[in-house]
């Protein structure tokens, strides 16, 4: 296979000479008509919901907060009363300067103290609220419907749990300051007017440019900080994506490729975060310039009035500080506006996962499926497609006698598996029933019905633990002994004890450090433990050597006795023992019976065995076939 090289790729310039991208890959479309980008004005009304248990904490942090702002405010006043006292023309009063200098002690102990709680109890509160808000998307994900899965990619959903998380994280906590900047604010101003009217007018008259810079300034700022949400969203998602498909890039040595398409995203994030920080700095050398102007005319003005004894040094000293922290408040919420914007978009996106319909929910009148029900399974006239307009199963009919092994077989596409996600209830049909035990898939507990029905599919999934915790999974009151039995069962104990530390190995990602047929024995002995009614095997055998089928063959043999079993296969020998057939084509069943049955009727099932035989002509038939192998062994 020739390299792609990126000149290979590299699209000409467009007309406005910017490089347009090279291709769209991903879920972006979808995301956007799944989560809105405009500004909702609910979302401090959704975030408050998350903040409520902790409202005790949150009045104190305010209270904390108020003091500390209240000691700031009385320190330059202090040293206002200090520099009046030693330059009265009686001479220094010593005692009114131990009185200022006890005063300013104790004033800065409050501000400590407070500070210090304020910190403390802020700090705890968003931590919980991040650690509910987090809780409470990971439940809502693990309800959502498939079809909403099915269209979302990880990335995405990854982007939403960690970093706009992080983001409501970081708003918690600059909110509360928020509070004490206004008070500060508020409180200068009032202090400044106080003492001296005339020259606190003076020294606000420099508001109106930066309330008018704000205001230009405000749509703008807002505009880019969504945007850079966005194209952070969909730069995690291509990496997830990439990551997840490692292998296939390596194998079609795509790697220039897929680099120089997530090249385009990374740059279009970059400049998009390149906005938000010119916008997120701009004020504060816009506010920076004004501190100074106001210090300069307040020195002016105010050195002159002194020289004509018209003030005090004091109240000169004391606007010079409160000039000093009056822009600070402003300097401060000018930041806070950022973060606040950033947890605005992040909030949107949050209650977006959160608002996501649940599709298959329980009625409330719902049934508990008894494990003492017969495991019948039954189709009654189903119609049925992921989308409603192009329906996968079109009027399917067909039932599973309790104990019965029923394999279904077809082509690809003629809706096989969409049959098996059907009995868990993961999907609901469109027309027709489901039924499973005599009743209807939608009026049974969804919890209930996962208990009786265990499912091994083609692609099987382990989760990071020891090898012991993935057999028993929720099946949480497994003894070790019958995880043990299970596996010796399914033929998987040999294996197993062979690995570094037998059933307490731990396994890696999607139990990466086995084989994919041992991770497919595993989840057969999960299967076993799970001690289901009904047994679905989705291609289950799929990724298996001939030898390995031959064991889990007569593993299978045990595993369906007492049990209904579906069963989906294209290699024959993991079908043609089934107790019935049903071939499926185009969505409709068009023959039924066993083996011989079907092919002696020359149908659409007799070919696919006529094809799967040919092509093992170069192959003697024991090696093709492993039941006959088993058998010239015996």
């Amino acid at each position: 296979m020739a390299k792609v090289h990126a000149s290979e790729i590299e699209p000409e310039p467009n007309d406005s000479g910017r490089r347009p991208p090279r291709a769209v890959v991903g879920s972006h479309r979808v995301e956007e008509e799944m989560f809105g980008r405009a500004f909702d004005k609910n979302i401090i009304r959704r975030i408050w919901a998350f903040v409520r248990p902790y409202r005790a904490m949150a009045v104190v942090s305010v209270a904390a907060l108020l003091v500390f702002t209240g000691t700031q405010l009385l320190i330059p006043l202090i040293i206002r009363y200090a520099i009046d006292q030693a330059t009265t023309p009686a001479g220094v009063d010593r005692s009114a300067l131990l009185e200022a200098a006890g005063a300013f002690a104790l004033a800065i102990l409050v501000n400590f103290g407070a500070a210090y709680a304020q910190e403390i109890v802020v700090g705890k509160m968003a931590e919980n609220v991040l650690f509910d808000i987090r809780r409470a998307m990971f439940a809502h994900l693990q309800k959502v419907s498939l079809s909403f899965m099915d269209k979302t990619e990880v990335g995405r959903l990854m982007s939403r749990l960690q970093g706009d998380v992080n983001s409501i994280h970081e708003f918690l906590e600059s909110s509360i300051y928020s509070v004490g900047d206004i008070a500060l604010l508020f409180g200068i101003v009032f202090v400044m007017l106080y003492v001296n009217f005339s020259l606190g007018l003076l020294t606000l008259s420099v508001l109106p440019v930066l309330l008018i810079i704000r205001i230009v300034w405000l749509p703008r700022a807002r505009q880019a900080f969504m945007a850079a949400q966005d194209t952070n969203s969909v730069v995690n998602g291509a990496l997830a994506e990439a990551i997840h498909g490692v292998r296939t890039v390596q194998s079609m040595d795509r790697q220039q490729v897929n680099f120089l398409l997530y090249d385009d995203k990374a740059h279009a994030d970059l400049r998009t975060h390149l906005v938000v920080a010119r916008y997120a700095q701009a004020m504060v050398p816009i506010v920076d310039g004004l501190t100074g102007l106001a210090m300069a005319v307040v020195i002016v003005v105010g050195g002159s009035t002194i020289v004509n004894g018209r003030i005090d040094v004091g109240v000169l000293v004391v606007y010079i500080f409160y000039i000093q922290r009056f822009f600070d408040p402003i300097r401060s919420l000018t930041l806070q506006y950022s973060v606040m914007q950033r947890a605005m978009a992040s909030g949107k996106r949050l209650t977006d996962v959160l608002d996501v319909r649940i599709e298959i929910q329980d009625k409330p009148d719902t049934r508990i499926l008894a494990p003492e029900m017969d495991g019948s399974v039954e189709f009654r006239k189903v119609t049925f497609g992921y989308d409603p307009k192009q329906p996968v199963l079109k009027n399917v009919s067909f039932r599973v006698n309790p104990g019965e092994t029923v394999a279904l077989v077809g082509p690809t596409g003629s809706g096989k598996s969409s049959a098996m996600v059907l009995v868990h209830r993961f999907y609901d049909v469109q027309q027709g029933q489901v039924l499973v035990g005599g009743h209807d898939v939608r009026d049974l507990a969804q919890e209930s019905l996962g208990l009786q029905i265990a499912m091994v599919l083609q692609e099987p999934f382990l989760f990071t633990g020891t090898v012991f915790e993935n057999i028993r999974y929720h099946k949480t009151e497994a003894t070790r002994d019958k995880v043990i039995e299970a596996a010796k069962v399914v033929g998987a104990h040999d294996f197993i004890m062979s690995l570094a530390d037998g059933y307490d190995t731990q396994l890696g990602e999607r139990g990466g450090n086995l084989s994919l047929g041992q991770r497919q024995l595993v989840s057969f002995a999960r299967a076993l433990v799970a001690d289901a009614k009904v047994l679905v095997l989705d291609e289950a055998t799929a990724n298996i050597d001939s030898y390995t089928e031959m064991l889990i063959q007569k593993a299978l043999r045990k595993l369906l006795e007492g049990r209904t079993g579906l069963v989906i296969a294209h290699r024959l020998p993991t079908i043609r023992g089934a107790d019935r057939i049903i071939v499926l084509q185009n969505g409709h069943v068009i023959e039924t019976g066993n083996h011989d049955k079907l092919m002696a009727m020359g149908g659409l099932y007799s070919k696919l065995c006529n094809l799967y035989y040919s092509s093992f002509d170069d192959i003697p038939k024991e090696e093709a076939d492993p039941t006959v192998k088993a058998a010239s062994r015996t």
